[in-house]
């Protein structure tokens, strides 16, 4: 059962072409209908929000470590370095996905910074993972051509949950580290980065891995954890957040469909998470319109929830739908959770049935 599902989902494999030949790859996907004049504002980039938003996090980032140190050898040190590990090993992963789609900021040096920082702080090369994350908005949870699809039909749940904690994705971004410094990609990657990027791929890794060679080094030589516990242990132990905040996204939803109503989510969620997930709660407003700026997706929303099923009003409310339906797919994989359009919205495209694993061409219908 593990080598099929991993064979289906593989870019390597059979649904790859499948996706190709009934049109799913790089086609054409709904999106509300927005003036131009609208969009053109929502899509102004500005730098104040997020300076103001990465100082602060710096500043939090700093003012705990800070904490953790000066209490290191007792227990108060445990609560300052649980928020240290969150903010490090969790909310790095949405600081590393606004910069890389390049919209966080109007100045791009800034921008391209924060990206490289994010980048090492939640282990991922920025060349494969940009390229990645491309093919994901292209191709999102189109079986066989998205590389980011985290939960699977039937899901993986000891790897879910082992996550948790990082102790699945941080062996395996060593393991890629070590790879990439030797100058090879895996054939995946080989398959969305091109050519005359690979080289920075290569270099990227040889500086991470010097660096936490160096963090190792001087553990060693003080004789103390806590040269690791700042860099890079934050990525185990601070890894909570990242998994429980990502997989509201599309954990559950329908495959194979040219709609992000569909298979994204929009969660209601408290000012506190929202600084701390800079406003990736509002996903599908995000898939529809990816460059407009973090801080203005609020506004997006606005104007595309007519068109939208209601967004889920809370983080909770969102997982009651989400662990039941991770559940059920474990003895029908044909399930997914289906969403109601509200009255007057433009239809949307069915997910394509599923035969011996090959995607079918989709199924175009209205709402009901």
């Amino acid at each position: 059962m593990n080598k099929e599902r991993l064979e289906r989902y593989s870019l390597m494999g059979p649904e790859n072409q499948a996706a190709v030949e009934v049109g799913l790859a790089g086609a054409d996907w709904f999106r509300s209908a927005v003036p131009r004049k609208r969009m053109k504002e929502l899509m102004r980039r500005s730098d104040y929000p997020a300076i103001r938003d990465t100082v602060i996090w710096l500043g939090l980032i700093g003012l705990f470590g800070g904490l953790g140190i000066a209490f290191w050898g007792t227990w108060w040190a445990l609560p300052f370095f649980l928020v240290y590990g969150l903010l490090y090993g969790s909310t790095s992963d949405s600081r590393w996905h606004e910069t890389g789609h390049g919209t966080a900021f109007k100045t791009r040096w800034i921008d391209q910074g924060l990206y490289q920082l994010a980048s090492f702080m939640i282990m991922r090369d920025p060349t494969t993972w940009r390229w990645s994350h491309t093919r994901h908005h292209t191709d999102t949870l189109v079986v066989g051509r998205d590389p980011e699809i985290a939960v699977m039909r039937p899901a993986r749940l000891a790897r879910l949950l082992v996550n948790l904690v990082g102790l699945f994705d941080v062996p395996i971004a060593f393991s890629l580290m070590l790879r990439h410094a030797s100058g090879r990609l895996t054939a995946e990657e080989a398959d969305y980065v091109p050519q005359s990027e690979r080289h920075k791929v290569y270099r990227t890794a040889r500086i991470h891995l010097a660096i936490y060679a160096a963090t190792i080094a001087l553990a060693i030589g003080l004789r103390s954890w806590l040269p690791v516990v700042l860099i890079g242990g934050p990525r185990l132990y601070g890894a909570f957040l990242l998994y429980f905040y990502s997989s509201t996204q599309h954990a559950g939803m329908g495959e194979n469909v040219l709609d992000y109503r569909l298979n994204t989510r929009t969660v209601k969620m408290c000012r506190v998470n929202r600084f701390l997930y800079w406003n990736m709660n509002y996903h599908v407003e995000h898939h529809m319109f990816p460059m407009v700026p973090y801080y203005r997706l609020p506004e997006l929303h606005e104007e595309v929830c007519r068109d939208c099923a209601p967004a889920y009003p809370s983080i909770w409310a969102a997982y009651k739908e989400i662990i039941p339906a991770i559940l059920r797919q474990l003895r029908d994989q044909e399930y997914y959770v289906r969403r109601e359009l509200p009255p007057g919205a433009p239809p949307y495209n069915q997910p394509a049935p599923i035969n011996d694993g090959r995607a079918l061409p989709l199924a175009v219908t209205t709402a009901a």
